[in-house]
């Protein structure tokens, strides 16, 4: 028999330990074309997505083999890539796990609906499909794995039903998660509640320093966005400082191509605007974010691989003329 063991680090996973035995011959469900790198043991952490909505979750991979180990064959060579023994036993492999849920969206309630069964025991998110701030908590809700335990309830903000002030959200706004009979808001606060109330693996790192830079990172993003969106004014060059901050910033930590290294609620606090940032400014002011900044251009590639942040993601157009909308009637 051949064991191979999974070593979950820094509070990324789902315990501090699983074995998983198969038969010698098994083929372990990933494609040898999601192998990026193989480790050797004294090189310490790698990474690899985990889980049915692709999450990224960093983690030490040791195997031990008395045979060779099969990796499901890429498509384009139709053979499988095998590992033999002598370096299963003294490697770690580093590699990426997609498997998805395609989710069926249900249609935004507008003024003419009929609220749901509120404070029933279901979990509700209250989102917009359209917004990015809601759309961290759709992508932390995703990324946890919790498509079957959290009901998305999206809301057509353009016509606002009602009854979802009245019943819901005082505030009017989205995103709201409706949980244990009570209802709580604003961004930033739920992806940390629901990555700590809920199942699935965590995203968000115990190393104390990686917390602590990650709280300065959250207190940035209002300056960061400030600082782009006024530089629609000009020709969007403006906004150089505050990507040039991000590629710094993402130059610290190098177990990882993201903002902590391993990816985390950062990732998904900065997706949603710097997805609608880049196309933008592209399009207007002829301007590339990534131009001489490769950091950030891998986080971009890197981050858009995810497809629980894919499932949530909008037509580059359709963002683009949204913006134009909203921010050039003001120039």
């Amino acid at each position: 028999m051949a064991a191979l063991k999974v070593c979950y680090t820094g509070g990324i996973g789902l315990g501090s330990s699983s074995t998983l035995t198969c038969s010698p011959n098994h083929t372990i469900s990933f494609s040898s074309s999601q192998i990026t790198k193989i480790f050797p043991r004294s090189t310490g952490l790698s990474s690899f997505y985990h889980g049915r909505n692709a999450v990224q979750v960093h983690a030490v991979l040791s195997f031990h083999c008395k045979t060779h180990v099969n990796f499901c064959p890429l498509p384009a060579t139709k053979k499988a890539t095998r590992i033999p023994p002598a370096m299963a036993a003294g490697y770690f492999l580093c590699y990426s796990l997609y498997t998805s849920v395609q989710e069926d969206l249900p249609p935004a309630l507008d003024s003419t609906s009929d609220p749901p069964p509120i404070f029933d025991g279901t979990t509700r998110l209250y989102i917009s499909y359209t917004c990015p701030y809601a759309q961290r908590v759709w992508i932390t809700r995703n990324c946890k794995g919790l498509q079957d335990k959290i009901k998305l309830v999206p809301i057509d903000l353009k016509n606002r039903p009602a009854w979802y002030k009245e019943k819901v959200n005082p505030a009017n706004k989205v995103p709201a998660l409706e949980h244990n009979n009570e209802v709580k808001g604003e961004s930033l606060d739920l992806i940390k509640y629901i990555d700590s109330h809920f199942e699935g693996p965590s995203l968000f790192p115990d190393d104390p320093a990686k917390k602590e830079f990650a709280e300065e990172l959250f207190s940035y993003i209002d300056s960061f966005y400030k600082t782009v969106t006024s530089s629609f004014k000009g020709d969007g060059s403006e906004a150089g400082i505050a990507f040039d901050n991000i590629e710094t910033v993402l130059s610290k930590f190098e177990d990882g191509p993201f903002f902590l290294g391993l990816f985390s609620l950062v990732d998904i606090a900065y997706a949603p605007f710097i997805e609608r940032f880049h196309p933008f400014l592209l399009d207007v002011k002829n301007y590339d974010i990534t131009l001489g900044r490769p950091k950030l251009a891998t986080w971009i590639e890197e981050i858009n691989k995810n497809e629980a942040y894919e499932q949530t993601r909008r037509d580059p157009k359709e963002l683009v003329e949204s913006y134009k909308k909203r921010f050039m009637a003001q120039l």
